[in-house]
């Protein structure tokens, strides 16, 4: 070829209008005269034939890599020789790594912003839904079919779940607890009422504060463990071996997570209350001048069992938004270091705001139920 067939230039079929076919040097020597010619290919093609390309390098690469960005062309719209489709998968790999554009703070950017981010909310709540009815199928499947259990998998994470975090429960909740009871009293103290805290601490931590602390203690612990643990197999493409082995991996690594939350977490609930009533006492046998057989006794006088059962009838939810979002996040990574960070802060994210969101509807249901 000479060098003046050398040039960067495309061809159309009239025949095949939206197919263009790009011939020439697509080099950093020509790298204007190529700019050129992509600002020339009319709206509307949708494959770029880069197969008559004579020589290529990576700036020739990252400019019709950036041309697809902007036409908004698939990845199956760009075709290249065979002896160039190594060069082109090194500068996928790196073509996202440019330093970010200066943020426009304009009405229209933010507008734009905010309108992209409730879109890709709507796609996590759609991907959320569909993992929970997925998982939902895998486990009545695993009611007929016993021998998909992960009994050893499911104990271990029990361990890690729930054993490993029975310290930090006990010692926030009985903090808390505390501090009800020490506010309580100071309000209640104007009116000569201090014997009310007991009823102000009970209903609190059985009806509320035991589960959510214990929900939200578990959203910043596990499902942050589960997303990082899950995505550092999908980059070191352990998923896809998984799947090449014929196994599934909801079956063998978000079941037995799930099923281990759903056991743990009631019970770590149970524990915060008592750590929350214990607290409680405490300030009342030392600053209000309650001693523990009076505050147990009142306790036992005045509370109902409803507002034990309330409170612990949240467990089972949370333990699920806990588990499906912290392993549907670590499945969605896509294989670099910093997907895996992004998507362990959205799994800690999510979790703690649906499980506020969720236990706000509840307190709201219940009380219009009269429960």
């Amino acid at each position: 070829m000479t060098r003046t067939d050398a040039r960067p230039q495309f061809q159309s079929d009239p025949s095949e209008p939206s197919r263009v076919r790009l011939e020439g040097d697509w080099t950093l020597a020509t790298a204007l005269a190529v700019a050129d010619r992509l600002r020339e290919i009319p709206e509307g093609v949708a494959e770029l034939d880069a197969t008559g390309i004579a020589r290529i390098d990576s700036a020739g690469v990252l400019q019709l890599l950036r041309f697809a960005s902007r036409r908004k062309l698939s990845a199956e719209a760009l075709l290249f020789r065979q002896d160039h489709q190594a060069l082109v998968s090194t500068i996928e790999d790196v073509a996202d790594d440019r330093p970010p554009r200066k943020r426009d703070y304009g009405f229209l950017a933010a507008l734009s912003r905010l309108g992209e981010r409730v879109s890709e909310n709507g796609h996590e709540i759609v991907a959320l839904l569909s993992f929970t009815g997925e998982n939902l199928v895998k486990l009545a499947r695993m009611v007929k079919e016993p021998r998909r259990f992960r009994a050893i998998a499911t104990v271990s994470h029990m361990e890690q779940v729930g054993l490993d975090a029975v310290p930090l429960v006990i010692l926030l909740s009985y903090m808390v607890g505390a501090v009800i009871a020490f506010l309580g009293s100071t309000v209640l103290r104007d009116f000569g009422a201090e014997i009310f805290v007991v009823e102000l601490v009970s209903i609190a931590f059985l009806r509320e504060f035991a589960v959510l602390m214990t929900a939200i203690v578990l959203a910043g612990r596990t499902a942050s463990a589960f997303t990082a643990q899950i995505g550092a197999m999908k980059s070191r493409e352990e998923i896809d071996a998984i799947r090449t082995l014929g196994l599934d991996p909801v079956d063998l690594l978000v079941i037995p997570r799930l099923i281990a939350l759903l056991v743990t977490l009631p019970l770590l609930t149970f524990i915060s209350m008592m750590a929350g009533l214990a607290g409680g006492v405490t300030v009342g046998a030392f600053d209000l001048g309650i001693p523990p057989q009076m505050y147990l006794a009142r306790m036992h006088d005045t509370m109902e069992i409803r507002h034990f059962l309330v409170g612990l009838s949240k467990a089972p939810i949370f333990a699920l938004v806990i588990g499906l979002i912290g392993c549907l996040q670590g499945l969605q990574v896509t294989g670099t270091a910093q997907s895996v960070g992004d998507r362990t802060t959205s799994s800690v994210v999510q979790t703690i705001s649906l499980v506020i969101i969720l236990d706000a509807l509840a307190a709201l249901w219940f009380m219009h139920m009269g429960w």
